[in-house]
């Protein structure tokens, strides 16, 4: 029912910043737990952050401090401002609508990708 379309992934150099977006639309979006996912080459699909309805955020260790998770309600939309940029961090990044549980996360629906590349 939600769909979900992320924008702002591109090219920076480490040590760079990229603020990713993940508009969504259908549902009641105050009401939504929306997650950040990520996928490298050849690797695994890998939660990144999670923010609740109540706004509420989690993270993974990697990004802990570098990444910073918010929504706006009123656009209908959440953030990922990623900071301090590692190669590491390449990969495509997705946003979710799931449900959340504590530091728990389950994605129910996904958006498209948005591309992220850190490199010199």
């Amino acid at each position: 029912q939600v769909q979900l379309v992320e924008s702002g992934g591109g090219l920076v150099q480490p040590g760079g910043s990229l603020r990713l977006s993940c508009a969504a639309s259908g549902g009641i979006f105050s009401t939504l737990a929306i997650g950040w996912y990520r996928q490298a080459p050849g690797k695994q699909r890998e939660w990144v952050a999670h923010i609740t309805p109540d706004a509420h955020t989690n993270y993974v260790a990697s990004v802990k401090g570098r990444f910073t998770i918010t929504r706006d309600n009123a656009q209908k939309t959440v953030y990922l401002q990623m900071n301090n940029l590692l190669a590491e961090d390449t990969a495509v990044y997705y946003c979710s609508q799931g449900d959340a549980r504590g530091n728990l996360y389950r994605p129910n629906y996904w958006g498209q990708g948005t591309q992220v590349a850190v490199s010199s």
